[in-house]
């Protein structure tokens, strides 16, 4: 019935558009504003806010139950994965419940109001529920059960008050109470943007300490998902100062947040086999760092003397020659590999690697390695002209875009592009 009706008046909308546009010369510019206010019409009719509001509700409740369907490899740390992954299947799904609901409520008297007030404790509701479940994909350590009931309790409680002031009567008590809740929502936000900021730091620390190498691009996403759920959130309170038929705007554009955070988040299912034994495991469990400060400080402290030029010279000259063979072989290509994987391949310890390249090199393995990929990119950008620049970098050893031009810049003193322009004569 509901569908006919609206077919009704979209028609009957049309039908007058088509009637005013047979007119005389003299009515032109007053029937093009009647044409621009009947156009209005016409969109608000196609476009309403329950139709947004069906829209979200279908696109979380899909979303959800995709989450739900998606297996992931069993392994140590894959199962605190799991968990988010649930933990986020069971938010779209309450999300969609909460769509339900509002969408029960379609016809009564400032129902734009109350689908605003409803979407405001949506957003806020799965702002912390979505905040926690990024944290723990960045460290699992980092999620503390207690915090995380209390503070989706919390939400749950100021939601319900926010759903029961609609139905108040105007008072400036009414007044007080919307503008409370909303306060502390938005304390509640800044104490989890300031939690997340800290996580994500030390995870990009722990990061750059395992693999020696600038990879905090693998986990980029969850920084930039992040930053737009806190701006969605906060984009909602300026919604509710629009005019009433902005929600609907709003609506949508949330819908459209879900698909992206989702696809994202997958995408790092698919692929977080490669963090999870490294990265994620011991990295995220932050076993690795201990031991690298540990041995740090051992040192310092005078526990652990080693004789470069006595014991350990023989072993030297030894890595000498692994080495040689491992740049003959342009092992330096390959990315997403740790110092032990490294130390591995050249029958060393990652604590003799770190030390054979502050006493016998003079620079860090790190820095080295960065002008072997560079050296070689440089080659490569001249050879093969026909290949683009981003895979040049790839196949150099960049994992990342932005890092490779960001070194190339640094060490040659002028892009990739330029340096093929110019056939590498750079003054």
């Amino acid at each position: 019935m509901v569908p006919y009706i609206a077919f009704a008046k979209t028609a009957k909308t049309i039908a007058k558009i088509a009637k005013k546009s047979v007119i005389s010369q003299p009515e032109r510019i007053n029937t093009t504003l009647n044409s621009y206010l009947l156009m209005s019409e016409l969109v608000d009719i196609v476009f309403s806010i329950e139709l947004s509001l069906v829209m979200g509700m279908v696109t979380s409740f899909v979303l959800g139950f995709l989450l739900i369907l998606i297996k992931v490899p069993s392994t140590e740390y894959s199962k605190k994965i799991v968990n988010t992954k649930n933990t986020i299947a069971a938010c779209y799904m309450m999300v969609s419940v909460l769509f339900f609901l509002t969408l029960r409520y379609s016809g009564i008297k400032d129902y734009d109001i109350l689908a605003s007030l409803m979407m405001f404790t949506i957003t806020a509701t799965a702002s912390v529920i979505l905040s926690f479940s990024l944290i723990t994909v960045l460290d699992p350590r980092g999620f503390d059960k207690d915090k995380f009931i209390l503070n989706l309790g919390l939400a749950i409680v100021l939601s319900y008050v926010l759903g029961k002031s609609f139905w108040w009567e105007s008072h400036p008590a009414k007044i007080a109470t919307i503008s409370l809740c909303i306060c502390i929502f938005i304390c509640q936000c800044v104490v989890h943007i300031f939690k997340f900021r800290k996580t994500y730091q030390e995870c990009v620390k722990k990061l750059e300490v395992y693999y020696d190498d600038e990879e905090d691009h693998k986990i980029r996403w969850v920084r930039f998902c992040y930053t737009i759920m806190m701006l969605t959130q906060m984009f909602v309170l300026v919604y509710l100062l629009l005019p009433s038929g902005m929600m609907k705007i709003y609506i949508a554009f949330y819908s459209l947040f879900l698909l992206y955070f989702t696809a994202n988040f997958i995408s790092f299912l698919g692929s977080h086999k490669l963090l999870l034994d490294a990265f994620a495991y011991k990295t995220l469990s932050g076993q690795d760092l201990i031991d690298l400060i540990n041995s740090r400080r051992d040192r310092k402290a005078g526990r652990k003397k080693v004789d470069v030029v006595g014991t350990n010279e023989v072993e030297f000259v030894r890595l000498d020659r692994s080495i040689d063979k491992w740049v003959k072989d342009k092992r330096f290509r390959e990315y997403d590999k740790s110092r032990e994987e490294i130390a591995e391949e050249l029958g060393t310890s990652k604590d003799l690697l770190h030390i054979y390249f502050s006493t016998r090199m003079g620079v860090d393995f790190r820095t080295w390695r960065t002008q072997l990929r560079i050296e070689d990119a440089k080659v490569l950008l001249l050879e093969k002209k026909n290949v683009s620049i981003n895979v040049v970098g790839e196949m150099a050893g960049f994992s990342d875009r932005a890092n490779f031009y960001r070194q190339f810049v640094k060490f040659v003193g002028c892009s990739p592009r330029e340096w093929r322009e110019r056939d590498g004569k750079i003054a």
